[in-house]
């Protein structure tokens, strides 16, 4: 980075000392507290519509930029997620098909409570033996989650008399088809964490991170119904799993993505592991695109999200949810290591060295990706599909021509 964009850049920041502002730091960049006076705000999920919100008139100038758009909810809020992602697929359905759209069944089926009481009930007695998880929307790690197999814990949660209620939890929760039967590894039960960034959603612009993780949970899989209350069995939130007696604070409970390729390279086959990283991808891109049209889009502003995603035993992925701000803390020093990098390489795409010399927000252009790599670029697809139309269009106009000559040669 030029020494004259360090001595320009201000950060402003909610995040105490960590890998955010060790990574401003380290750049050169100065701290200001001062309402106006920044360029760069990564700020959490709440303080972000005090910054940015063209709804109430909160704009930014070109030399600003923030770490959220300002209705990140509609992904990032379990219930919401649900909702767009099934307006999409009715969506696709018209055009393609029900069957052609079976790609975009990667949401296990899901019902807000209380609203859906009544039509969770009727699926429910459908499939009487079914394990279903209740989770608050708009909570993390694993805060408020617990498993049911009966119809009468619906009651006892909604009575207040499950370990999951809380005072909102009527109005603030989801209830979704339990993945029972997961891929595991050394007989445990693991999900994905990976991130995604998003610098614009018209278009679409998209990168996926390389060094993602595996999170474990420290006890043995049981889908025994004796079982669903001890949730070292069932949920890998490292928030619950370092409380456990079998946690290993040398490596967390975490294994990168790329490992964990190579293992189910190695005991599902290439092919199979390929398809099922193909699946992942199409999930990240298809639930942007579910919120494309209804996200507010702002030069201003970039995301990047953790995708929580869990793999069934037939390579399936399902997407669980979508976090606005994945946590940055580190357990280990390969965790720091790991996430430290990711803020780097984020800033090196979002704001990179001409960022003052150029036209601001939205108009710079990446030098480096590092360890991303790009997913999606709506605006570069549109551009091949239309130079290939007009290849098309020159091809048929010589072919016109060709037999026109050949008509006048008779």
């Amino acid at each position: 980075m030029s020494a004259s964009l360090a001595a320009a850049m201000k950060f402003k920041t909610d995040f105490e000392k960590g890998v955010i502002t060790q990574n401003f730091e380290k750049r050169g960049w100065q701290r200001h507290q001062f309402d106006d006076d920044w360029n760069f705000f990564w700020a959490n999920v709440h303080t972000i519509k005090h910054v940015f919100n063209p709804d109430s008139g909160i704009r930014l100038n070109d030399y600003q930029i923030v770490n959220h758009f300002p209705n990140h909810y509609e992904l990032t809020r379990k219930d919401l997620m649900v909702k767009n992602v099934k307006r999409y697929k009715k969506e696709i359905e018209k055009d393609i098909g029900v069957d052609a759209a079976g790609f975009l069944d990667f949401v296990p089926v899901t019902f807000t409570l209380p609203v859906d009481y009544s039509l969770f009930a009727e699926e429910f007695r459908k499939n009487p033996h079914a394990v279903w998880i209740m989770k608050p929307t708009n909570r993390a790690q694993g805060k408020g989650i617990f498993l049911i197999n009966k119809l009468s814990q619906i009651k006892k949660w909604s009575a207040g008399k499950q370990p999951g209620y809380t005072a909102q939890s009527k109005d603030a929760y989801i209830v979704s088809r339990y993945i029972d039967q997961p891929l595991l590894v050394g007989g445990k039960k693991f999900d994905l964490r990976l991130y995604v960034l998003v610098t614009s959603y018209r278009p679409l612009k998209t990168y996926i991170y390389q060094s993602g993780f595996a999170r474990f949970c420290t006890v043995k899989y049981s889908n025994d119904t004796t079982d669903l209350d001890n949730m070292f069995v069932h949920l890998t939130n490292v928030a619950i799993q370092k409380h456990g007696e079998e946690y290993n604070d040398r490596h967390g409970g975490k294994w990168s993505f790329k490992n964990l390729v190579l293992w189910l390279e190695g005991t599902r086959g290439h092919e199979a592991t390929a398809r099922m990283v193909d699946e992942i991808e199409g999930i990240m891109i298809n639930s942007l695109k579910s919120v494309q049209n209804v996200m507010i889009n702002d030069k201003h502003c970039f995301e990047m999200y953790g995708y929580d995603i869990i793999i069934d035993d037939d390579l399936k992925p399902w997407l669980i949810e979508v976090n606005a701000s994945p946590s940055l803390s580190a357990t280990t020093q390969v965790d720091r290591t790991l996430k430290s990098g990711l803020i780097n390489d984020v800033l090196n795409i979002v704001c990179p060295p001409d960022f003052i010399d150029s036209k601001g927000a939205g108009a710079c252009n990446p030098q480096s990706l590092g360890d991303f790599e790009l997913l999606y670029d709506e605006q570069a697809l549109a551009e091949v599909e239309k130079a290939k139309q007009v290849l098309e269009a020159k091809k048929a106009s010589v072919a016109k021509s060709s037999r026109r000559f050949d008509v006048s040669k008779r």
